[in-house]
C-alpha cells in the first residue's frame, strides 16, 4: 500500500467515526442525568426516613412521660374509691350486662 492508499483509508475510517464522539457525549450525559435523579430521590428518601424516626421517637417519650408525671413533675397521686362508689359501680354494670343477656334470651 502506498501512502495516498493509507491516507485515503484513514480519512474513510474517520469519516465513519465522525459521529462516535457526539454519542458518547449523550451517553455521558444521560448518565450524569440518571445519576442526578438517582441522588435527589436518596435525598428524599432520607428526609423521609429522618421525619419518621423523629415521629416515632417522639410519640414513644412523651407516652412514657404523660403516663408517669403531671404537668408539672410531680408524682400523680393514686386515685382511691370509696366502698359506696365501688358498689354503684358493679350494681350499674351487673344492670347493663343483665340487660345484654335478657336482650340474648329474647332473640336466641
Amino acid at each position: 500500500m502506498d501512502s495516498k492508499a493509507l491516507l485515503s483509508e484513514e480519512k474513510s475510517l474517520a469519516r465513519g467515526y465522525a459521529n462516535v464522539k457526539p454519542m458518547i457525549y449523550s451517553v455521558n450525559m444521560a448518565i450524569e442525568n440518571i445519576l442526578a435523579q438517582l441522588d435527589s430521590e436518596i435525598a428524599r428518601l432520607q428526609q423521609a426516613r429522618a421525619l419518621l424516626s423523629t415521629i416515632g421517637t417522639a410519640s414513644k417519650t412523651s407516652v412514657r412521660k404523660a403516663g408517669k408525671t403531671t404537668v408539672k413533675g410531680k408524682p400523680r397521686k393514686k386515685r382511691v374509691l370509696s366502698a359506696d362508689a365501688r358498689k354503684r359501680i358493679a350494681d350499674a354494670q351487673r344492670k347493663r350486662w343483665a340487660a345484654v343477656r335478657a336482650k340474648a334470651k329474647q332473640k336466641g
